[in-house]
């Protein structure tokens, strides 16, 4: 065979060489490729294996996909770790947010009880060493078990939250208790990815700089608890009414059951679920048993505690308001904090105010003012305003203050406000530094109670070198010749004027300002007027200055914060009573005390008889009748009331003729009605004390105006006022006879046995202060009429003397 032959039957095998399969038909196969590999033997023509599967891919290619995958991988390696680089560079530790520092102030009455919250945000931060470890624990039990042992974050459980986010799940968690730090105190609430990674990158730089117990007490102070409490402090207060530091461990772990679904396990709001918050209490439990931080003795013997009631925010509303302003004014005003340390909150303010006398002064001024006030009927009802406060002599302390009808109503503070007249409650202080001065006459004559001078109607003052002045008098009333007790007792304009000047007015500004009066006091202003007090003092000013006569002359600045903290440290306060100085002498304020008896046994304030206590005080009435005052003291308690006169809707100033349905409103009405009853009830509970007196040679009692005995059941002779039998009448004296003959028909008698005509006499028995008590002495019989030549009388330094001569202008 040929060689070709041979190729061809090689090439050919089987095939004819002619017809279907013979040389002149194609072949029925293509020529090999050379790049393919040779079918093995017996391999299936159309698989290549024999057995119908597909061709095997080619190992190159099977090897090139395995180093894409790799090189993907470590791609994606690289990226996260770049991205992770990245964001720790990037993602600093911001400035905590606005509302996680927000705190509110809190004040407290003197007792430790709650008065009120500054602030929209109820918040106050406390250090963690005030939380007790129970509650700690229980926190950890609730939230992050390995907090102390596992690192700022948990990588599965945020993919887990992560994904469960981006499949719509909803709010999905699994933070540590140190992410849930860092979203309450520097980012927000919202649930995005963005803030997941920020979320993340802080806590793992934070961990780095603060301590475990750090981050434990942040998360503690910015939680929310419910109820608008945010920090364990405000939710101690809110569901149990105590502070964090005194919760138990059973009380702790509710609270900590709370910070996963603060509204829903509020069972006291939502009794229904009630199932769910015990079994949520229980889990708390039972994780601290599991951690070794509660015995398996205690967890048995553990009682659910009933969270109080919730109550609805009271805000400012009431009396709260004016309180918080009058705190946060005195301590601006002192210096102990400015503005913005207020506006940033976290004070914890410990006041002197005394809640059931707080409480006693509401209630007085309701009962004597606000439950008389009829606007719809008589306009002038409208304009009423009313201000008190009361000091405690000695200490300083402000007990109780009476700011207005509501301070979401009413906003201006009358016990603050320095814009009305506090009219003759003045006074006093000129009587005070005519004493304390040693003052003279313009005829020479020493100043005490028993000088006498003349008490006309607009009589021209003597010896002022300024404008002539001549005064009025209430009602343009001429008294005539009177003592200067007896024209403190009955407030005449003309004796206080001249005496003014007889002192000095110079010198009668410094003594106000020296009791108590602030020296910016407006119109307190060295003239003759300053007598008739256009000074526009507050009531808490005036207070004050009475408690420093009260006080024996002894005046220690008042107070109105016992204590003050932020964050756990004290701050320091202005100085006490116990750095007090004596402004006046006590012979100089305790006589003046003894005048100002008078005023309430016989003048113009015996309405404070009421109260059933030994009282002094002052009656006052601004011009125009815009403003009413009573001050007054007992040994224990200086209170000042006043009754106002402003439009509601301009501000302006009015007169009070007409309010409460009386012709004219004057300081021993409505003010020392308010006064007597606030008083009576404030010291209720405890034994009347009797003032101390120390007297100026010369104070005595003037022989032709005895005093009036005091009766055991509070009442003067001839008083039929509040607390007395029959109508309401001010006991009148009348005035001193100047002419003919005088009828006497029980001779006076000094020392503790004066007594009225027609008066018993003196016996056996002692009323209060000395004087003869009534129904167990004698009377003696009558005398014949002496003519009043007969009588003593006073001596004059110069000129004729007797009730009808020249006196001392």
């Amino acid at each position: 065979m040929s060689p070709s032959s041979g190729m061809f039957s090689e090439t050919n095998e089987g095939r004819a060489p002619d017809g279907p399969g013979g040389p002149d038909d194609p072949p029925a196969w293509e020529p090999r490729d050379p790049s393919v590999p040779t079918t093995p033997t017996g391999a299936n023509a159309r698989t290549g294996n024999g057995t119908g599967a597909p061709p095997r891919p080619p190992r190159g290619r099977l090897h090139r996909a395995l180093r894409h995958l790799v090189a993907v991988a470590v791609l994606g390696t690289l990226l996260l770790l770049a991205a992770f680089a990245a964001g720790y560079l990037l993602v600093g530790i911001p400035a905590a947010n606005a509302t996680a520092v927000a705190q509110s102030n809190l004040l407290l009455y003197r007792d430790g009880s709650q008065l009120a919250r500054d602030g929209e945000v109820d918040r106050e931060n406390v250090g963690l060493s005030r939380v007790p470890l129970g509650v700690r624990h229980a926190v950890l039990a609730a939230e992050d078990r390995d907090f102390h042992t596992s690192p700022a974050v948990d990588p599965r459980a945020m993919v887990r939250a992560t994904w469960n986010t981006l499949r719509g799940k909803g709010r999905q968690s699994g933070s540590t208790i140190t992410q849930q730090y860092v979203k309450n105190y520097y980012l927000g609430q919202e649930q995005t990815l963005t803030r997941k990674a920020k979320e993340f990158f802080i806590a793992l730089k934070l961990e780095r700089e603060k301590t475990k117990d750090e981050i434990l007490e942040g998360y503690l102070n910015t939680s929310y608890f419910g109820r608008n409490a945010y920090g364990v402090q405000a939710a101690a207060r809110a569901y149990y009414g105590k502070d964090a530091k005194d919760l138990d461990t059973a009380e702790g772990a509710y609270l900590a059951a709370l910070l996963n679904s603060p509204n829903a396990y509020d069972i006291a709001t939502h009794p229904e679920n009630r199932d769910r918050a015990l079994a949520r209490w229980g889990y708390v439990l039972d994780g601290m048993v599991t951690e070794g931080w509660l015995s398996r003795a205690a967890r048995a013997a553990a009682v659910f505690p009933a969270p109080r009631p919730a109550h609805a925010a009271g805000g400012l509303s009431g009396q709260r308001g004016y309180l918080v302003q009058a705190v946060e004014q005195y301590l601006v005003e002192h210096g102990v904090v400015d503005d913005r340390t207020l506006a940033a909150g976290g004070l914890r303010i410990t006041t002197t105010l005394d809640p059931a006398k707080q409480d006693a002064l509401v209630k007085a001024v309701e009962d004597n003012v606000v439950a008389r006030l009829d606007p719809e009927r008589n306009p002038t009802d409208r304009y009423v305003r009313v201000g008190g406060a009361a000091v405690e002599p000695g200490s300083g302390k402000v007990l109780a203050l009476y700011g207005g009808i509501d301070y979401t109503r009413q906003y201006v503070n009358n016990a603050t406000r320095r814009d009305y007249q506090v009219g003759s409650t003045f006074k006093p202080f000129v009587l005070a530094a005519a004493l304390q001065h040693g003052a003279r006459t313009q005829t020479g004559e020493k100043i005490t109670p028993n000088t006498r001078y003349d008490g006309d109607n607009r009589r021209p003052v003597q010896g002022w070198n300024g404008p002539p002045y001549d005064p009025a008098n209430e009602d343009d009333t001429d008294y005539g010749d009177i003592t200067v007790r007896t024209a403190t007792g009955s407030s005449v304009n003309a004796v206080y004027a001249q005496m003014a000047v007889d002192v000095g007015p110079g010198r009668v500004r410094d003594t106000a300002v020296a009791l108590g009066l602030p020296a910016r006091t407006p119109d307190l202003t060295p003239s003759p007027s300053i007598a008739l007090g256009p000074a526009t003092a507050s009531v808490l000013d005036l207070a004050q200055a009475y408690a420093t006569l009260a006080d024996h002359g002894r005046h220690g600045p008042y107070t109105l914060v016992e204590k003050i903290t932020r964050d756990g440290e004290e701050l320091a306060l202005p100085a006490g009573p116990a750095d007090g100085r004596q402004a006046l002498t006590r012979e100089a304020a305790d006589t003046t005390t003894a005048v100002l008896r008078a005023v309430v046994h016989d003048g113009t304030g015996t309405a404070a008889l009421a109260a059933g206590r030994p009282a002094a005080g002052k009656t006052g009435t601004a011009e125009d009748d815009k403003a009413a005052w009573f001050a007054g003291y007992t040994p224990e308690l200086a209170t000042v009331v006043a009754m106002m006169g402003q439009d509601p809707d301009t501000g302006r100033q009015l007169p009070l003729y007409g309010a409460l349905g009386l012709p004219r409103i004057n300081g021993g009405g409505a003010p020392a009605e308010i006064w007597s009853q606030f008083t009576r009830d404030a010291l209720a509970g405890t034994a009347p004390k009797d003032f101390d007196l120390r007297l100026m040679p010369g104070a005595e009692e003037d022989p032709f105006e005895p005093p009036l005995p005091d009766y055991p059941d509070g009442t003067v002779e001839g008083y039929e006022g509040p607390g007395a039998p029959g109508g309401a009448r001010k006991p009148h004296r009348p005035k001193r006879q100047t002419a003919a003959p005088v009828p006497v028909p029980v001779p006076v008698v000094r020392e503790g046995a004066g007594v009225r005509e027609g008066a018993p006499g003196p016996g056996a028995g002692a009323g209060p202060e000395g004087f003869p008590d009534p129904g167990s002495v004698p009377v003696p019989a009558p005398v014949a009429p002496v003519p009043d030549a007969v009588l003593p009388q006073p001596a004059w330094p110069s000129g004729p003397s007797g009730p009808n001569g020249p006196r001392s202008p």
